[in-house]
Protein backbone atom coordinates (compact mmCIF):
# COMPACT_ATOMS: atom_id res chain seq x y z
CA UNK A 1 0.00 0.00 0.00
CA UNK A 2 1.54 3.41 -1.30
CA UNK A 3 1.57 6.34 1.46
CA UNK A 4 -1.15 8.23 -0.62
CA UNK A 5 -3.68 5.14 -0.29
CA UNK A 6 -2.50 4.70 3.43
CA UNK A 7 -3.08 8.22 4.22
CA UNK A 8 -6.65 7.75 2.69
CA UNK A 9 -7.87 5.15 4.94
CA UNK A 10 -6.68 7.14 7.71
CA UNK A 11 -8.66 9.90 6.90
CA UNK A 12 -11.46 7.76 6.17
CA UNK A 13 -10.91 5.28 9.67
CA UNK A 14 -10.69 8.77 12.01
CA UNK A 15 -13.92 10.26 10.62
CA UNK A 16 -15.36 7.10 11.29
CA UNK A 17 -13.61 6.83 15.05
CA UNK A 18 -16.08 10.31 15.55
CA UNK A 19 -19.09 9.12 14.10
CA UNK A 20 -19.83 6.85 17.25
CA UNK A 21 -18.15 5.46 20.27
CA UNK A 22 -18.56 1.78 19.26
CA UNK A 23 -16.41 2.66 15.91
CA UNK A 24 -13.61 3.80 17.85
CA UNK A 25 -13.56 1.06 20.04
CA UNK A 26 -13.85 -1.33 17.08
CA UNK A 27 -10.96 0.54 15.16
CA UNK A 28 -8.76 0.48 18.20
CA UNK A 29 -9.59 -3.71 18.20
CA UNK A 30 -9.28 -4.13 14.81
CA UNK A 31 -6.34 -2.00 14.08
CA UNK A 32 -5.49 0.24 10.88
CA UNK A 33 -7.91 -0.56 7.77
CA UNK A 34 -6.25 -2.62 5.27
CA UNK A 35 -8.70 -2.30 2.72
CA UNK A 36 -6.82 -3.82 -0.74
CA UNK A 37 -7.25 -3.25 -3.95
CA UNK A 38 -6.71 -5.06 -7.26
CA UNK A 39 -6.25 -1.91 -9.59
CA UNK A 40 -4.83 -4.05 -12.37
CA UNK A 41 -7.87 -5.92 -12.83
CA UNK A 42 -10.17 -5.13 -15.27
CA UNK A 43 -13.83 -5.38 -14.77
CA UNK A 44 -14.64 -8.57 -16.72
CA UNK A 45 -12.53 -10.23 -14.74
CA UNK A 46 -13.64 -8.99 -11.15
CA UNK A 47 -17.31 -9.68 -12.40
CA UNK A 48 -16.08 -13.43 -13.37
CA UNK A 49 -14.19 -13.77 -9.57
CA UNK A 50 -17.44 -12.11 -8.17
CA UNK A 51 -19.60 -14.70 -9.74
CA UNK A 52 -17.36 -17.70 -8.39
CA UNK A 53 -17.79 -16.17 -5.10
CA UNK A 54 -21.59 -15.98 -4.66
CA UNK A 55 -23.07 -17.88 -1.95
CA UNK A 56 -20.21 -19.78 -1.15
CA UNK A 57 -17.69 -19.82 1.61
CA UNK A 58 -14.12 -18.58 0.16
CA UNK A 59 -12.23 -21.93 0.92
CA UNK A 60 -14.91 -23.41 -1.68
CA UNK A 61 -14.58 -20.51 -4.46
CA UNK A 62 -11.25 -20.30 -4.36
CA UNK A 63 -10.49 -24.02 -4.99
CA UNK A 64 -13.17 -23.33 -7.92
CA UNK A 65 -11.26 -20.05 -9.57
CA UNK A 66 -7.98 -21.88 -9.39
CA UNK A 67 -9.36 -24.79 -11.42
CA UNK A 68 -11.08 -22.51 -13.93
CA UNK A 69 -7.67 -20.53 -14.17
CA UNK A 70 -5.78 -24.14 -14.33
CA UNK A 71 -8.06 -24.30 -18.02
CA UNK A 72 -5.86 -21.44 -19.23
CA UNK A 73 -1.96 -22.38 -18.06
CA UNK A 74 -0.74 -19.67 -20.92
CA UNK A 75 -2.33 -16.58 -19.69
CA UNK A 76 -2.73 -15.02 -15.91
CA UNK A 77 -6.65 -14.88 -17.03
CA UNK A 78 -8.73 -16.13 -20.18
CA UNK A 79 -10.04 -13.97 -22.23
CA UNK A 80 -13.74 -13.51 -23.42
CA UNK A 81 -13.36 -15.06 -26.32
CA UNK A 82 -11.82 -18.09 -24.49
CA UNK A 83 -14.61 -18.66 -22.13
CA UNK A 84 -16.85 -18.62 -24.95
CA UNK A 85 -14.35 -21.59 -26.57
CA UNK A 86 -14.48 -23.46 -23.61
CA UNK A 87 -16.87 -26.33 -23.36
CA UNK A 88 -19.26 -26.60 -20.80
CA UNK A 89 -18.47 -29.48 -19.26
CA UNK A 90 -14.90 -28.55 -19.02
CA UNK A 91 -16.27 -25.41 -16.38
CA UNK A 92 -18.73 -27.42 -14.93
CA UNK A 93 -15.86 -30.05 -13.77
CA UNK A 94 -14.39 -26.83 -12.02
CA UNK A 95 -17.18 -27.22 -9.86
CA UNK A 96 -19.23 -24.41 -11.32
CA UNK A 97 -23.13 -24.90 -11.46
CA UNK A 98 -25.23 -24.54 -14.41
CA UNK A 99 -26.41 -21.28 -13.41
CA UNK A 100 -22.95 -19.64 -12.65
CA UNK A 101 -22.12 -21.01 -16.07
CA UNK A 102 -24.15 -19.20 -18.08
CA UNK A 103 -23.90 -15.81 -16.20
CA UNK A 104 -20.24 -16.59 -16.73
CA UNK A 105 -20.86 -16.83 -20.64
CA UNK A 106 -23.26 -13.75 -20.36
CA UNK A 107 -20.37 -11.73 -18.58
CA UNK A 108 -17.78 -12.61 -21.35
CA UNK A 109 -20.23 -11.94 -24.52
CA UNK A 110 -21.57 -8.37 -22.82
CA UNK A 111 -18.11 -7.78 -22.49
CA UNK A 112 -17.13 -8.13 -26.46
CA UNK A 113 -20.51 -5.97 -26.72
CA UNK A 114 -19.16 -3.37 -24.30
CA UNK A 115 -21.69 -3.46 -22.21
CA UNK A 116 -18.93 -4.43 -19.68
CA UNK A 117 -16.85 -1.81 -19.97
CA UNK A 118 -12.89 -1.31 -20.27
CA UNK A 119 -11.26 -0.70 -16.80
CA UNK A 120 -9.79 2.66 -18.30
CA UNK A 121 -13.83 3.59 -19.35
CA UNK A 122 -15.39 2.59 -15.54
CA UNK A 123 -12.68 4.91 -13.96
CA UNK A 124 -14.72 8.00 -15.19
CA UNK A 125 -18.38 6.48 -14.66
CA UNK A 126 -20.13 7.14 -11.75
CA UNK A 127 -21.05 4.31 -8.98
CA UNK A 128 -25.08 4.43 -9.95
CA UNK A 129 -24.25 4.41 -13.78
CA UNK A 130 -22.36 1.42 -13.22
CA UNK A 131 -24.67 -0.04 -11.13
CA UNK A 132 -27.34 0.30 -13.49
CA UNK A 133 -25.43 -0.75 -16.52
CA UNK A 134 -24.08 -3.89 -14.84
CA UNK A 135 -27.02 -5.04 -13.09
CA UNK A 136 -28.62 -5.27 -16.39
CA UNK A 137 -26.37 -8.63 -17.16
CA UNK A 138 -28.05 -12.23 -16.56
CA UNK A 139 -27.18 -13.29 -12.96
CA UNK A 140 -25.51 -10.13 -11.86
CA UNK A 141 -27.60 -8.25 -8.72
CA UNK A 142 -25.95 -4.96 -6.94
CA UNK A 143 -23.67 -6.97 -4.29
CA UNK A 144 -21.98 -8.44 -7.32
CA UNK A 145 -21.23 -4.71 -9.02
CA UNK A 146 -20.18 -3.15 -5.51
CA UNK A 147 -17.97 -5.75 -4.81
CA UNK A 148 -15.96 -4.52 -7.69
CA UNK A 149 -16.72 -0.95 -6.93
CA UNK A 150 -15.08 -1.32 -3.96
CA UNK A 151 -12.14 -4.06 -4.37
CA UNK A 152 -11.28 -3.32 -7.86
CA UNK A 153 -12.47 0.34 -8.75
CA UNK A 154 -11.47 1.83 -5.45
CA UNK A 155 -15.05 3.57 -4.75
CA UNK A 156 -14.43 4.77 -1.12
CA UNK A 157 -18.25 5.64 -0.22
CA UNK A 158 -20.01 2.20 -0.98
CA UNK A 159 -22.05 0.23 1.50
CA UNK A 160 -23.63 -2.61 0.57
CA UNK A 161 -26.53 -3.08 2.67
CA UNK A 162 -27.56 -6.36 1.18
CA UNK A 163 -24.57 -7.80 2.56
CA UNK A 164 -25.21 -10.45 5.60
CA UNK A 165 -21.95 -9.63 7.18
CA UNK A 166 -22.00 -6.13 7.27
CA UNK A 167 -25.61 -6.67 8.51
CA UNK A 168 -24.49 -8.91 11.24
CA UNK A 169 -21.21 -6.68 12.05
CA UNK A 170 -23.36 -3.88 12.96
CA UNK A 171 -25.29 -6.17 14.81
CA UNK A 172 -22.82 -7.08 16.82
CA UNK A 173 -20.88 -4.04 17.93
CA UNK A 174 -24.06 -2.81 18.89
CA UNK A 175 -25.62 -5.96 20.63
CA UNK A 176 -28.70 -5.48 18.98
CA UNK A 177 -31.35 -8.75 18.97
CA UNK A 178 -31.96 -8.61 15.02
CA UNK A 179 -30.06 -7.61 11.77
CA UNK A 180 -30.95 -4.06 10.63
CA UNK A 181 -32.79 -4.37 7.53
CA UNK A 182 -30.70 -3.18 3.98
CA UNK A 183 -33.17 -0.05 4.17
CA UNK A 184 -32.48 0.53 8.30
CA UNK A 185 -28.77 0.13 7.35
CA UNK A 186 -28.72 2.62 4.76
CA UNK A 187 -30.14 5.11 6.88
CA UNK A 188 -27.58 4.69 9.61
CA UNK A 189 -24.65 4.61 7.42
CA UNK A 190 -25.50 8.02 6.19
CA UNK A 191 -23.12 9.59 8.76
CA UNK A 192 -20.18 7.79 7.66
CA UNK A 193 -20.24 9.20 3.82
CA UNK A 194 -18.29 9.65 1.92
CA UNK A 195 -16.18 6.50 3.60
CA UNK A 196 -18.78 3.76 3.42
CA UNK A 197 -16.34 1.52 1.81
CA UNK A 198 -14.18 2.01 4.68
CA UNK A 199 -16.79 1.26 7.05
CA UNK A 200 -17.86 -2.17 4.99
CA UNK A 201 -14.21 -3.51 5.78
CA UNK A 202 -14.35 -2.87 9.26
CA UNK A 203 -18.30 -4.22 9.65
CA UNK A 204 -16.37 -7.33 8.22
CA UNK A 205 -13.30 -7.14 10.84
CA UNK A 206 -16.11 -7.14 13.26
CA UNK A 207 -17.64 -10.65 12.71
CA UNK A 208 -14.39 -12.22 11.79
CA UNK A 209 -13.17 -10.84 15.50
CA UNK A 210 -16.32 -12.55 16.78
CA UNK A 211 -15.49 -15.82 15.14
CA UNK A 212 -12.27 -15.63 16.65
CA UNK A 213 -13.93 -14.97 19.99
CA UNK A 214 -15.73 -18.32 19.49
CA UNK A 215 -13.06 -20.34 18.80
CA UNK A 216 -11.26 -19.21 22.38
CA UNK A 217 -14.11 -20.27 23.78
CA UNK A 218 -15.45 -23.35 22.43
CA UNK A 219 -17.93 -23.99 24.90
CA UNK A 220 -20.06 -21.72 23.01
CA UNK A 221 -20.20 -19.05 26.38
CA UNK A 222 -19.23 -15.90 23.64
CA UNK A 223 -21.38 -12.47 23.96
CA UNK A 224 -22.93 -11.30 20.81
CA UNK A 225 -22.97 -7.72 23.13
CA UNK A 226 -21.10 -4.96 22.08
CA UNK A 227 -18.01 -4.75 20.51
CA UNK A 228 -16.23 -4.30 23.66
CA UNK A 229 -17.48 -7.95 24.38
CA UNK A 230 -16.39 -9.26 21.07
CA UNK A 231 -12.85 -8.10 21.90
Amino acid sequence: MNKASRQRLDKATAHLACCDPDWAILIDLVGPCQLALDRGREPFQALVHAVTHQQLNGRAAQAIFKRFLALYPDEPFPSPEMILATDDNMLRGCGFSLAKIATIRGIAEKTLQGVVPSRRMADVMRDQELIARLTSLHGIGRWTVEMLLIFTLGRPDVLPVDDFGIREGWRLIKGLPRQPAPKELAAIGQPWAPYRSTAAWYLWQAVAQYKLALAANPTGTATTGTVKQIA
